[in-house]
C-alpha cells in the first residue's frame, strides 16, 4: 500500500507538527507498522528508525523504505530493542503504546531521548467512565463521516489489540513520568500526547536509585 487513510494516519500531520523542531534530526518510531510515518519523516530527517515486533510487518516496512537511504527498520519489540549509545531527537508511538507495558515503555523512551527531544504519542484508551462513553458516542457520527470522506482503509494487515487503560489513567501516568506533558482527546477515538525532555529530566524510579 502506498498511501492510505485511517484513524491513525489521520493524525500523521499532527505528529509531524508536534515533532518540530527535532524532526530534522534522528527519529525513532516505536511500532512502525508498515513504515508510512517513517516515509513521511525521512525527507526532512537525518535518520529515521522503526522498531516493529511483527516480522511480516517489519518486512513490509523494509520494502516500503527500500529506496530511502536514511531509513532503518529493526524487527524487535521495544522492550528488547537495544539502541546502544544512540539517542533520538523525536520518538513516536502511533496506536502502539497500548500493545506494551506503559510505564516501562515511557521510561525507556525518556532515556532514549536527547535533551530537548520530543515524545509524540497518538494513543488508544479504554472507555471506563460515563464521560468516556459519552464523548465516544458524540464523536461517532463525525468519525464515520471522516471515514466515508477519506475512504478509510480499516484493515492494513498489521496486528491489533484493545487498550486497557483509560484517558484518566494516561493523564495520571503522564503527570508522574512526563512532567509538563500536554494530553488531549482527538476526534477519532485517540488521545494526543506531546512532551519535551528537559536538560535534567529523570523518572521517579531513576531518582530513587540515585
Amino acid at each position: 500500500m502506498e498511501g492510505y487513510w485511517n484513524h491513525n494516519t489521520a493524525y500523521h500531520p499532527w505528529v509531524l507538527r508536534a515533532a518540530s523542531p527535532g524532526r530534522t534530526g534522528d527519529v525513532l518510531d516505536v511500532g512502525c507498522g508498515e513504515g508510512l510515518l517513517l516515509q513521511k519523516f525521512a525527507p526532512s530527517c537525518r535518520t529515521v528508525t522503526g522498531v516493529e515486533p511483527d516480522p511480516a510487518t517489519a518486512e513490509r516496512a523494509r520494502t516500503r523504505l527500500r529506496t530511502t537511504p536514511n531509513a532503518e527498520v529493526v524487527p524487535a519489540d521495544f522492550a528488547t530493542y537495544d539502541a546502544g549509545t544512540r539517542r533520538f531527537d523525536v520518538i513516536t508511538f502511533v496506536a502502539t503504546l497500548h500493545h506494551m507495558e506503559t510505564r516501562s515503555s515511557l521510561r525507556k523512551a525518556v532515556t532514549l531521548l536527547r535533551p530537548g527531544g520530543r515524545l509524540v504519542i497518538v494513543g488508544l484508551a479504554a472507555n471506563r467512565t460515563p464521560t468516556d462513553w459519552t464523548l465516544s458516542a458524540l464523536a461517532l457520527p463525525w468519525a464515520r463521516l471522516g471515514s466515508m470522506i477519506h475512504r478509510e482503509s480499516r484493515d492494513i494487515g498489521v496486528p491489533t489489540t484493545e487498550p486497557t487503560e483509560s484517558v484518566a489513567d494516561m493523564r495520571a501516568t503522564a503527570g508522574e513520568l512526563l512532567p509538563g506533558a500536554q494530553l488531549r482527546r482527538g476526534l477519532y477515538y485517540r488521545y494526543l500526547l506531546s512532551w519535551t525532555k528537559q536538560e535534567q529530566t529523570h523518572t521517579p524510579d531513576a531518582a530513587a536509585r540515585a
